[in-house]
C-alpha cells in the first residue's frame, strides 16, 4: 500500500512508476482527490463534534424555553455530525479501495516495460556441450525411475505428476541443502500453513492480477498458498516486531492454479500445480532493504553454484514485477533441451508495501512506529530439478548427482532402471 505522506510530497515519484509498468498513471491524481476530500471531511466531522460536546454544555444550563430551543439544534447538530461522520467514512472506504489495487512503486534503477524488457545482469557457469543428443527431463525422469506424469494425470489430473524412487529422494536432498544452507546464514527454520485466511493473501497482494492462479476453499474462506511468503509475511501481522532484521526459511508445499497457462510448458514438471519450495523471508529496516534484497540474491546464487548449474541473473522490468514487489531479480537456469534459460528462483523487494496492508511495523530511532521492509526470495523449488537433469545428463541416460547433494542422496549417479 501506497504511503499517502509520501505521495502528497511527491506525486511523480508515483506517476513515474505507474508508466514504467505500463499503468494507469491517472489513478495519482484519483487519489489526490480522494485524500484532499477525506482529509476535508474529517476535519468538519472532528469540528462538528467539537461544537456539539460544546453545545451539550450549553444545554445542561439552560431552562424553560431556551431549553427547549437549544435541544432541538442539538438534535440538528446530532444529525450533521452523524452525516459528517459518515462522509468521511466513506470516503476513506472509496480512497482505501483505490489504494489496495495500485502497485508498489518501482525501486530507483529497475528497468521500464513489459516481461521481455528485462536487464541481463551476469552469466554464471558455462553452458553444457555433450556428444549425444541430450535428451529433456522427462525423458529422463522417466529412464531413471524418477517421475511418472502419467500416473499423476490419472489420479489428480494434468499439471499434476509423481516423484518416485529417486525424484522423491532427489527433492528431498535438494530441499534439505537449501534448508542447511539458511540455517547456517542465521535463518530460522519454519513449516508453515499452506491454508491462510483471505487477510493474509490479500495483505501479500496475491488477490490482485493474479487471483485467478490462486486456490480458494470458498465453504472454509480460506486459501492455498503459491508461495510460503504469504505465511512467513503475515506472521507477524499487527505487530510491532522488537528487534530487525528478523529471517525466516519455510520449507512448504505450493499450489498454482496456473490460470491463462494452457498450452504452455505443458511437457514434463516445468509448470504444474503442485510443488514444493524453500523459500527466504526477511522483515528488516526500510533503509537497510536494497542491501537485504543483495544479501538474498547472494544466498540464491549460493545454492545454485552448489548444484553446479549455469545459469543467468535478470533485472525484471516493471511491468512483469508483480503488485508487491518495487524489484525483482531472477535466476534462470540454462535448460539444455530448451536451448534457453528458465526462471528457477527469484527474489523480490517488497519495500513496505505488504507491511502497510498488514500492519507489521518497527519502532525507529525515535520510538515511533513505522511500517518494516518485507523481502522474499526462493532457495530451492522442484522446478529445479528440470535443470538437474537435464544439465548433469550422460550419454547412457544416467544423471550425475552434484557434488553437494550426495551426502543427502546417498548417490554419486542416478542410474537408468529396467521397467
Amino acid at each position: 500500500m501506497i504511503d499517502l505522506r509520501a505521495l502528497r510530497e511527491d506525486p511523480e515519484r508515483l506517476r513515474a512508476s505507474q508508466r514504467a509498468r505500463g499503468e494507469d498513471e491517472a489513478v495519482v491524481d484519483t487519489l489526490l482527490d480522494l485524500d484532499e476530500r477525506r482529509r476535508s471531511a474529517l476535519t468538519g466531522f472532528e469540528s462538528l463534534r467539537a461544537e456539539q460536546k460544546s453545545f451539550g454544555k450549553s444545554v445542561s444550563r439552560a431552562q424553560g424555553d431556551e431549553r427547549q430551543a437549544l435541544l432541538a439544534r442539538a438534535k440538528e447538530l446530532a444529525q450533521q455530525v452523524k452525516e459528517a461522520e459518515g462522509e468521511a467514512d466513506r470516503l476513506a472506504a472509496e480512497l482505501d479501495g483505490v489504494l489496495r489495487v495500485v502497485p508498489n512503486i518501482i525501486e530507483d534503477g529497475a528497468p521500464a516495460g513489459g516481461e521481455q524488457d528485462f536487464v541481463t545482469l551476469e552469466h554464471v557457469g558455462e553452458v553444457p556441450s555433450f556428444d549425444f543428443e541430450p535428451k529433456d527431463h522427462l525423458e529422463l525422469g522417466e529412464g531413471i525411475g524418477a517421475i511418472d506424469m502419467e500416473r499423476g494425470a490419472k489420479v489428480s489430473g494434468a499439471r499434476f505428476y509423481y516423484l518416485t524412487g529417486v525424484g522423491a529422494r532427489l527433492q528431498l536432498a535438494l530441499l534439505n541443502l537449501a534448508m542447511e544452507q539458511a540455517i547456517e546464514a542465521g535463518f530460522v527454520p519454519m513449516y508453515p500453513p499452506v491454508l491462510v485466511k483471505p487477510e493474509a493473501m490479500e495483505g501479500t497482494g496475491f488477490l490482485g492480477a493474479h487471483a485467478a492462479e490462486v486456490y480458494q476453499l470458498p465453504q472454509d474462506d480460506l486459501y492455498l498458498v503459491g508461495t510460503s511468503e504469504v505465511p512467513l509475511a503475515a506472521y507477524h501481522m499487527n505487530e510491532i516486531i522488537d528487534a530487525l532484521p528478523r529471517r525466516y526459511v519455510g520449507w512448504s508445499s505450493c499450489f498454482r492454479r496456473e490460470a491463462g497457462s494452457y498450452g504452455k510448458d505443458t511437457r514434463g514438471i516445468i509448470r504444474v500445480h503442485q510443488f514444493d519450495k524453500v523459500e527466504m523471508f526477511s522483515y528488516c529496516d526500510p533503509a537497510d532493504a536494497h542491501d537485504e534484497h543483495l544479501r538474498l540474491l547472494g544466498w540464491e546464487k549460493e545454492m545454485l553454484a552448489k548444484v553446479e548449474l549455469p545459469y543467468r541473473v535478470i533485472d525484471v522490468a516493471a511491468g512483469d514485477l508483480g503488485a508487491s514487489a518495487a524489484r525483482k531479480f531472477d535466476c534462470e537456469a540454462w535448460v539444455p533441451t530448451q536451448n534457453a534459460y528458465r526462471e528457477v528462483t527469484s527474489t523480490s523487494n517488497c519495500t513496505e508495501f505488504q507491511a502497510r496492508r498488514l500492519a507489521v511495523r518497527h519502532r525507529d530511532g525515535n520510538g515511533k512506529t513505522q511500517p518494516v521492509a518485507t523481502l522474499n526470495g526462493t532457495l530451492a523449488t522442484t522446478r529445479w530439478i528440470v535443470a538437474i537433469l537435464e544439465n548433469h545428463q550422460q550419454a547412457d541416460g544416467s544423471v550425475r548427482v552434484p557434488k553437494a547433494l550426495q551426502k543427502y542422496l546417498g548417490l554419486e549417479v542416478l542410474e537408468p532402471v529396467t521397467r
